[in-house]
């Protein structure tokens, strides 16, 4: 015998409009992830700089000198600068573009409270340039404007585009693009940590470039692109600066001996 009350969690909770009527079968209820946050693409751009960059440092290293002892170093030491380059860079960029969210909101609170008929008939407008008919608009303004914190929200998205309670962290942005760049970066040295010559050389090469082509993949999963598309393109990109700083390297090489 089936218990009731089993059923009823069991079953999930079907989707209901704004007066509680069920919606249509065919309505599916789909979240969005959260895309304003600076923290996803620092970690992103971090592994992939510290990807690109250290490989390309390592085999500009290695196309002008055979000593694995040098390169290690070279690698070891461009994995720390970039990594706290980056995290310093990403903490500043961060906080600058919160106190410019932060001045623009000031400005905006101060308008609510002082010329808040301005605001609602601005509010109203933005509303009626989007379609909603003169009235519906008038009311949703009046409704939205009763409440000081709900006014300063909505006004915030529709004028600045920006969520008040999604700023991103200029901490946690920092962490994350230090790990992430270090990460990136340490991935094309491990070849060199256990070997060296032109066996470490092509072991940084194939790494770094399967490396490079995963951080693409990844990437078109969370964009929802073409994953084969996208991880090509990482690993060119890849390629072509390694090769690029190689020759280079090579050359500086050959002119000093």
């Amino acid at each position: 015998m089936s218990d009731p009350a089993h059923d009823a969690a069991a079953t999930p909770p079907v989707p209901v409009d704004d007066e509680g009527r069920p919606l249509p079968h065919h309505f599916e209820v789909h979240r969005h992830r959260d895309v304003q946050g600076g923290t996803a693409r620092a970690a992103v751009f971090g592994v992939s700089d510290g990807l690109v960059s250290n490989v390309a440092l390592i085999l500009g290293i290695a196309g002008a000198s055979t000593d694995g002892s040098l390169v290690r170093l070279a690698g070891i030491s461009g994995l720390l600068a970039g990594a706290l380059s980056m995290a310093a860079g990403e903490w500043v960029s961060v906080r600058a573009q919160n106190e410019l969210i932060e001045r623009e909101l000031e400005i905006e609170r101060r308008s609510l409270a002082e010329n808040p008929d301005l605001e609602r008939r601005e509010l109203a407008a933005i509303y009626r340039q989007r379609g909603v008919d003169s009235e519906h608009a008038d009311k949703v303004a009046e409704g939205i404007m009763s409440d000081p914190e709900v006014a300063l929200e909505v006004h915030a998205r529709e004028e600045l585009g920006v969520d008040p309670e999604g700023i991103a962290s200029p901490l946690v942005a920092a962490v994350a693009s230090f790990c992430a760049f270090a990460l990136g970066a340490f991935i094309p040295l491990v070849p060199w940590l256990v070997a060296e010559g032109r066996g470490a050389t092509v072991a940084s090469v194939v790494v770094g470039l399967c490396a490079a082509a995963g951080v693409g993949a990844l990437l078109a999963r969370f964009t929802e692109r073409s994953i084969w598309r996208t991880a090509l393109r990482q690993a060119l990109v890849a390629a072509g600066a390694c090769t690029a700083t190689y020759v280079i390297g090579d050359l500086v090489g050959v002119s000093v001996g």
